[in-house]
């Protein structure tokens, strides 16, 4: 491995995806609780919603500001959706995940990884070689698994 990067010879990089397992592993980018709970806030925010509206009169209610207000509602449920359908998949030609917008880095495209496992999102942080992060979450146990032997192989060498 050169010194001051952390792009692994493509041995190392066979022998990793041999270690993961058979590919392609896909699993859900956001566990089951953390897609629950989205679902849950979204729920009681509309309920609040609704709530407020009903106990205003129509002269209390601004059109721009219910408006706004039913515009961030819609962002909420579509990132609440997105989070439901999200899969991420390791396989032969790099990282997958479909979100918002599709989200993939090739093996080759990698300089660095760097494993976050946050309370609510267990992620890898992978930089390409033009260095623009790409956040990619792992729902399952098994991806979790993978990313941080991932991070591991593709971590910078001081």
């Amino acid at each position: 491995m050169h010194p001051l990067t952390a792009i692994p010879p493509l041995e190392e990089r066979q022998a990793l995806l041999r270690e993961i397992g058979p590919l392609p592993l896909s699993g859900q980018a956001w566990p089951d609780w953390v897609r629950i709970l989205a679902w849950v806030i979204l729920g009681i925010i509309g309920l609040q919603i609704v709530l407020t509206a009903i106990r205003l009169s129509p002269e209390q209610i601004s059109a721009t500001a219910a408006g706004i207000v039913l515009l961030c509602f819609v962002g909420l449920a579509l990132v609440t959706w997105h989070m439901q359908k999200s899969v991420t998949t390791i396989d032969e030609a790099g990282l997958h995940q479909t979100w918002i917008t599709r989200r993939a880095v090739t093996w080759d495209e990698m300089h660095y990884a760097k494993f976050v496992p946050l309370l609510f999102s267990k992620r890898l942080v992978v930089f390409t070689q033009r260095g623009r992060p790409v956040v990619f979450q792992g729902g399952t146990r098994e991806l979790q698994i993978a990313f941080a032997k991932i991070s591991l192989l593709y971590r910078r060498k001081q």
